[in-house]
């Protein structure tokens, strides 16, 4: 799994989205159905390798839905956002570890030793090729007027979002989650070594639901993500393998 690369040329581009391992795209399995998911799965990962497994599903099958994911040759994001005490989430990344999986994250307001305790517990016992270990900085469902009348943090969203992403990097955090509006200036300042993974991302022809910060794939990718979850638009799509090709032409006509 490449790391923060960016994006070159047309011929690089396309190379990207032919060679699957490279493939900037992440499918959130958005759903509590084992079978729904796992069709998912098979369907679409001629296409895509990498899926997200977030709290909904998570909390209906438990962990064996991240195994079932990765015996069909496919790479899993377990995106839970730990967020307690230093030693809970210790234990609780040494269990996703125990999983294989390949991307997992943590709440980047828990704080710097619950991220070295995260971050120690990964490298100890991931092995040669351990999970890659992203920081949440602010849900792409929160604003600037949420943040600061809701949450109380009277900052800018933007400012505030690359103080976490900072945080994170300080941590040794392979990288951030974060939505794609602060993909440019969180890449111009910490440079291109650092994963940046950005939900909240739309195709044009697609509805933002709850989601408040939102970008295209195209503008995503332009800004300096290094994947781009994406989730209803394909998996709620009639046909899920052709909202996925839209999405793939998009990305190689940029």
């Amino acid at each position: 799994m490449n790391s923060g690369r960016s994006f070159g040329n047309t011929k690089q581009r396309h190379n990207i989205i032919k060679t699957m391992q490279h493939n900037p795209l992440i499918i959130a399995l958005d759903t509590q159905d084992k079978k729904e998911a796992l069709k998912l799965v098979k369907d679409l990962k001629e296409h895509v390798s990498f899926f997200k497994v977030g709290l909904e599903l998570f909390t209906a099958c438990g962990p064996d839905i991240i195994k079932e994911i990765k015996q069909e040759g496919c790479k899993v994001f377990v995106d839970l956002k730990f967020l307690d005490i230093p030693n809970t989430v210790r234990r609780a990344v040494s269990n996703l570890v125990k999983l294989k999986v390949d991307m997992l994250n943590v709440h980047l307001t828990g704080g710097m030793e619950m991220l070295y305790r995260a971050r120690e517990t990964l490298l100890k016992e991931g092995g040669t090729n351990p999970p890659k270990l992203l920081g949440v900085t602010v849900l792409t469902s929160i604003n600037e007027d949420a943040l600061q009348n809701d949450l109380g943090i009277k900052a800018q969203l933007d400012e505030y979002v690359l103080h976490r992403a900072k945080l994170a990097h300080e941590a040794k955090l392979d990288g951030i989650i974060c939505s794609p509006n602060e993909v440019k200036i969180i890449r111009e300042k910490i440079g291109k070594d650092f994963l940046i993974v950005t939900p909240g991302v739309r195709p044009q022809w697609a509805e933002k639901n709850d989601q408040k910060r939102t970008a295209t794939p195209k503008e995503a990718i332009q800004n300096g993500a290094s994947y781009i979850v994406i989730g209803r638009p394909v998996t709620r799509a009639e046909e899920p393998r052709e909202a996925i090709k839209k999405i793939i032409e998009e990305i190689k006509n940029l």
